[in-house]
């Protein structure tokens, strides 16, 4: 029983990874229409700040799907168990694209402090997960 739960695992997991797959050509096209249609219109190759921030945000989906595919692609179809440790960095990376592309004008004191507390946060975890696992080395 506990093998055929494993393989049925494995077949989520590939179906999971082409469809990954498709959401990131299709989000990498739709990125790259986004970036020649701005560029094209006048004032020709000029962006005003909301353009280029959603512009960042949209390349900052992209590398989060990118971590995404490879993550389930290195953990999940290897027989590691530390997962704990892709969803940390990409926790990370999710974070880090928020406070890119933030704008500081709307946005709240507490709301700024939440932020702040999420990335130290995550990347104490991630510091102990690595300190752990180097003592465990040893």
């Amino acid at each position: 029983m506990f093998n055929l739960i494993k393989a049925y695992e494995k077949l989520m997991i590939r179906v999971l990874m082409v469809m990954m797959a498709v959401v990131l050509a299709l989000s990498t096209i739709d990125l790259g229409w986004r970036i020649i249609s701005n560029i094209i219109r006048p004032p020709f190759f000029f962006m005003d700040i909301d353009h280029l921030l959603e512009l960042f945000g949209l390349f900052m989906l992209v590398i989060i799907g990118l971590e995404l595919l490879e993550t389930i692609m290195k953990s999940y179809l290897s027989q590691s168990d530390q997962h704990y440790e892709v969803v940390l960095s990409v926790a990370i990376i999710a974070i880090a694209r928020k406070v890119i592309i933030l704008d500081l004008g709307r946005v709240d004191g507490p709301m700024l402090v939440g932020i702040a507390a999420i990335v130290i946060a995550l990347t104490a975890g991630y510091f102990l997960m690595k300190k752990s696992a180097a003592i465990r080395k040893d």
